[in-house]
């Protein structure tokens, strides 16, 4: 059995308004809902631990859902200092060795195909694993004018998502490292590289988006209303 952390301490400005975007009411439901249910709906899945700010007056109060324990911390300032406070916070039966997944509190639209896949694969490498997807467009480097200053390669190039599948102690360690030396690391797997470490890339589906901008809850919305 596997746990999970979801930190949602952001604030999600950039979608506008005064609510944090975990939050935002989509069909009834909080963001955040939709995202722990799909973690938790998994047969492997323990349990999850989300990880608040320090002043959320938001959090519904969930101690369970689907029959799961729901679990709660506070968070930092960056995302890193939030699944640091995540990891300290998972039950003492979760051993330095175990497997947990990190997954963004909104990237609501995750596929339990996906998470099976990411959940096979990453126990069976010795790093772990991260859902992904392939660069599929062109791309393009910007000068400071906002004119096109060139093409650059898209071969090999993928863009990382969440969850993400890696042992306890190995992920903690990684954090700290880049923590201490004051380095900003934007993921999991990357704290995971500054060890010299190689993580599985296993392809997932392109819906698997994370909710940033108002168009991205437009688009959330439509799925929860044809489902």
């Amino acid at each position: 059995m596997t746990w999970a952390i979801v930190p949602a301490a952001g604030r999600g400005l950039r979608v506008g308004g005064t609510v944090p975007k975990q939050y935002l009411d989509i069909g009834g439901s909080p963001l955040i809902a939709y995202t722990l249910q799909a973690l938790l709906v998994h047969p492997s899945l323990e349990g999850v631990v989300v990880v608040l700010a320090p002043d959320d007056t938001s959090w519904p109060g969930w101690t369970t859902i689907a029959g799961k324990p729901v679990l709660t911390c506070v968070g930092g300032e960056s995302r890193a200092e939030s699944v640091l406070a995540g990891l300290g916070a998972l039950p003492e039966s979760v051993r330095p060795d175990d497997f947990v997944l990190v997954h963004d509190a909104a990237r609501p639209n995750l596929a339990l195909d996906d998470l099976d896949q990411l959940l096979e694969r990453g126990r069976n490498d010795p790093v772990g694993a991260v859902l992904a997807a392939p660069v599929r467009d062109t791309l393009k480097r910007a000068g400071s004018d906002g004119g096109i200053d060139g093409t650059e390669s898209r071969e090999r190039l993928w863009r990382a998502l969440t969850p993400q599948l890696f042992r306890r102690m190995q992920l903690t360690r990684g954090l700290e490292s880049a923590r201490d030396a004051g380095e900003t690391v934007t993921d999991e797997s990357m704290a995971m590289e500054r060890q010299g470490l190689r993580p599985l890339l296993v392809e997932g589906r392109e819906d698997n988006f994370k909710v940033t901008t108002g168009a991205d809850v437009d688009r959330f919305a439509y799925i929860v209303a044809h489902r």
